[in-house]
């Protein structure tokens, strides 16, 4: 007899990806993995789908997952509620208390985790096939009947609070903070996601229970698996894992929002050794068909490390920075392109100059021909680095639902990078770059420069954000 889930398995595509180069052993496994049984959508009995790969090269199963709300769910005058939860829900469950919790986890070499980003609350399950029933079993107390005891709660509270002080004297988590409130002003997205020093003392525990009860739900969630699990089976341990969640979650809405359009640029004081450069701007969503052009021409610019634009001439011909990057960054409601570079303080003019100069250059000529077919080579090699492993082939699956994208996309991937013409890519470019940068800039004066460097005093972070999901940050699959 043949399972029910079994019989609304989709097998769409093979999934067999052509590219060869730079390709580990693991890494052509994973290819050889997805050409013979294909990435399967597995709908359960009570209605759980999920992004299935099965592979028995090795007796673990992989499991990421993911429910829409993230830190945009947070009360408006209480960011890093999510980041409290995501911390909080394997501090203990049901009946077992946080000690008991984790020797369950640490016994069976269970790998369970939970973090919550700007538009996502997130999390991962890594067992051995063996020790699955009870790996998902404990993954289904942790998101069902989370505990929120007093104890633990402060505990997390003091974590989460030494951490912000710590930022509260970083340039680099200053300059975050700085840009995200300049670019988005009154949106969530402005909002620190991990909390601020204000108001995580301020957080309660029915607000955390709030949070559970109105993100985490199944008309939200997204499932990707990749392991050694055979379907129907899979299917029943994700009916008991996820199966009595609420149907629906009761998250508010989230306008759409264009970040702020440069140029601009703003001098935060901070006496530290090395000054920090912040820039960025509007960018491409990724569902916009110029989205794959954006991300070739931006890797020539400032995403492909040694290689690009900005290191080679910020860093290699001039000698300004020590490190600069940039990369695009897309959210569920917004995009933006996003850029750090760290430089002494007499020189952080000069630098700041120079990337703009870059970015001025790249926007008004585009890149070359020979940039763009490097680019696209370098491109269409890497996607198969995502693959080497059980776990990142699952995240990539993941990132692939949440942004929307077919279960096939695998196949056409290296197609969407080979259509990208240089008249694409210096369209690209001048709307991301034409109308400059919004930059902060955090650490000394360049009269102060020459000074012995002090402690700084503590500062209290401005209104803003912590780090942005930092999926999206990757090549896209």
């Amino acid at each position: 007899m043949i399972h029910p889930c079994t019989r609304r398995e989709i097998l769409l595509g093979g999934a067999s990806l052509s590219i060869a180069m730079l390709a580990s052993p693991n890494s052509l496994a994973a290819t050889r993995t997805l050409a013979r049984t294909g990435i399967k959508r597995l709908v359960s009995s009570c209605g759980i789908e999920a992004w299935f790969v099965q592979d028995s090269t090795v007796p673990l199963i992989a499991m990421e997952f993911a429910f829409t709300g993230g830190a945009t769910q947070d009360p408006e005058q209480k960011p890093g509620v999510s980041h409290m939860v995501a911390g909080l829900l394997k501090e203990g469950s049901a009946g077992l208390d946080f000690k008991t919790f984790h020797e369950r986890l640490d016994h069976r070499a269970i790998d369970l985790h939970f973090h919550s980003t700007h538009d996502h609350f997130r999390g991962s399950l890594r067992t051995l096939k063996d020790n699955a029933d009870e790996a998902f079993d404990l993954l289904r107390m942790a998101l069902t009947s989370p505990r929120f005891d007093a104890t633990d709660v402060e505990r997390i509270r003091a974590t989460v609070l030494a951490r912000l002080r710590h930022d509260s004297t970083d340039p680099s988590s200053l300059a975050h903070l700085k840009f995200l409130e300049v670019a988005f002003s009154d949106h969530p997205y402005a909002r620190p996601a991990g909390g601020s020093l204000e108001s995580v003392p301020k957080i309660e525990i029915a607000d955390l229970k709030g949070y559970a009860r109105r993100v985490i739900a199944k008309d939200t969630l997204k499932l990707a698996v990749v392991g050694d699990v055979r379907p129907e089976v899979l299917c029943k341990l994700l009916d008991k894992t996820f199966g009595s969640l609420p149907t629906e979650a009761e998250a508010a809405p989230v306008p759409e929002v264009v970040a702020a359009k440069p140029p601009r640029r703003l001098f935060i004081p901070l006496d530290v050794p090395q000054t920090v450069v912040t820039f960025g701007g509007p960018a491409f969503r990724r569902s916009e068909p110029d989205f794959m052009a954006a991300y070739v021409v931006n890797h020539i610019l400032g995403g492909a490390g040694l290689t690009s634009r900005l290191f080679r001439e910020v860093r290699e011909k001039r000698g300004l920075a020590y490190s600069v990057r940039e990369n695009l960054v897309w959210l569920d409601h917004s995009a933006m392109f996003l850029g750090n570079s760290g430089t002494c303080a007499d020189r952080a003019d000069e630098t700041v100059e120079e990337i703009e100069k870059q970015v001025r250059d790249i926007a008004e000529e585009g890149p070359t021909q020979q940039e763009l077919d490097d680019a696209k080579s370098y491109l269409k090699g890497s996607q198969i680095l995502a693959l080497n492993t059980s776990s990142k082939l699952a995240r990539t699956l993941q990132q692939q639902q949440l942004d929307k994208l077919p279960i096939d996309y695998f196949e056409k991937h290296n197609a969407v990078v080979d259509g990208v013409t240089l008249a694409d890519a210096k369209r690209a470019a001048r709307r991301l770059w034409g109308d400059g940068l919004l930059t902060i800039i955090v650490g000394r004066s360049p009269r102060d420069a020459a000074q012995p460097t002090t402690m700084p005093p503590a500062i209290t972070p401005p209104p803003g954000a912590q780090q942005l999901d930092a999926a999206p940050t990757a090549p896209p699959n």
